[in-house]
């Protein structure tokens, strides 16, 4: 007799619309695709690895609102990578609170923390959402605006073009790092595509600055009425910025154009809001440290595990997963620095 394998009920997609929180049903047996197989197995492998009682225990975001400025708060992730135990809880968010509704910040990495930020956002304000603004179409950025009406959210033309290029890859890659956190996510367009400099609600000027360097479009958002700058991932603070769609000259300049603005706080994509400019000269430090790590490390011929194991400098050693987007950074970025040095085959020129 012909044993069976196991397979999943429907594609990823169907799981993700059908079914709620902390399910993945089996059943024997039926087609498997990819994308079922990634949701099922992360799923399977996780509840292999905990206790029954976390089983049973509903997914739940523990976000809070800290004030940051008048009018202004902040939500912050933690300064970690994509897991489980995190539930892709590791970016900042922000919100404004106006005369007009509130304006929000990016939205999380799911469906759930989306829905958990909305309503946060609202038992704070007290008042309903009026826009949302994405500032580039990374996962952790983009995937909760799914919660909100999409005529409210907004972001640069060219985000929108990227979202819709990679967010089916992202959504795969999240169902296997998060799991059931991502249960219902699906990349929800946004509903604006923003041609204007500065939009206005109640008495905040928000100025919509069009940038590009830790992706091709990024949207940093300076609050004209505080001088809060919400500089989305082209500044990180106390955590290594990541790379894997990096521009790093054009990143330079948008960095050296945040140093010669004017502002009174910035909130980093990732780590404290702060006044001053710290997390702009800590950003490009980084980077131009990352840049001649490459450089010398193509220029003495090491392999990229070899570069991945770069002494990193004490003043960056605090910086929260500086060893590991080192190695991440090596895998995006090596093949562009070493392409100069390799021999072209068939070029006997």
């Amino acid at each position: 007799m012909t044993a069976r394998k196991p397979t999943i009920v429907g594609g990823a997609r169907g799981l993700r619309r059908a079914l709620p929180l902390g399910h993945w049903p089996v059943q024997w047996p039926l087609d498997l695709d990819r994308r079922s197989f990634l949701g099922q197995s992360a799923a399977l492998v996780g509840a292999a690895l905990l206790p029954a009682e976390a089983l049973a225990a509903p997914l739940h975001y523990d976000l809070k609102a800290v004030q940051i400025a008048p009018d202004t708060y902040a939500v912050y992730g933690t300064r970690e990578y994509f897991s489980r135990a995190n539930g892709g809880n590791i970016v900042n968010v922000a919100f404004v609170v106006t005369d007009d509704g509130v304006v929000v910040i990016d939205t999380g990495s799911s469906l759930l923390y989306g829905q958990t930020l909305k309503a946060l956002v609202e038992a704070t304000a007290k008042r309903p959402v009026a826009r949302v603004y994405l500032t580039h179409h990374h996962p952790d950025h983009i995937f909760g605006s799914q919660a909100f009406d999409p005529a409210t959210v907004a972001t640069l033309p060219k985000v929108i073009a990227n979202m819709k290029a990679d967010g089916e890859m992202f959504a795969e890659n999240m169902y296997r790092l998060v799991g059931d956190w991502m249960r219902g996510t699906e990349l929800v367009a946004p509903g604006k595509a923003l041609e204007e400099s500065s939009e206005r609600f109640g008495s905040h000027e928000f100025e919509l600055i069009r940038m590009a360097g830790h992706t091709s479009s990024d949207l940093v958002i300076l609050d004209k009425t505080t001088g809060v700058l919400f500089a989305g991932d082209i500044a990180f603070l106390d955590r290594a910025p990541t790379t894997p769609h990096a521009d790093l000259d054009l990143w330079h300049k948008s960095l050296n154009q945040l140093e010669n603005s004017s502002f009174t706080m910035l909130m980093p994509g990732h780590g404290p809001a702060e006044k001053g400019k710290r997390a702009v000269e800590q950003t490009n430090d980084y980077l131009n440290w990352l840049e001649r790590t490459l450089k010398d490390a193509v220029h003495e011929g090491l392999t990229m595990n070899e570069a991945m194991a770069a002494p990193i400098p004490e003043r960056l050693r605090g910086v929260a997963l500086a060893r590991d987007e080192l190695g991440r950074s090596v895998a995006h970025l090596y093949a562009k620095y070493e392409e100069p040095f390799l021999p072209v085959v068939g070029d006997h020129s």
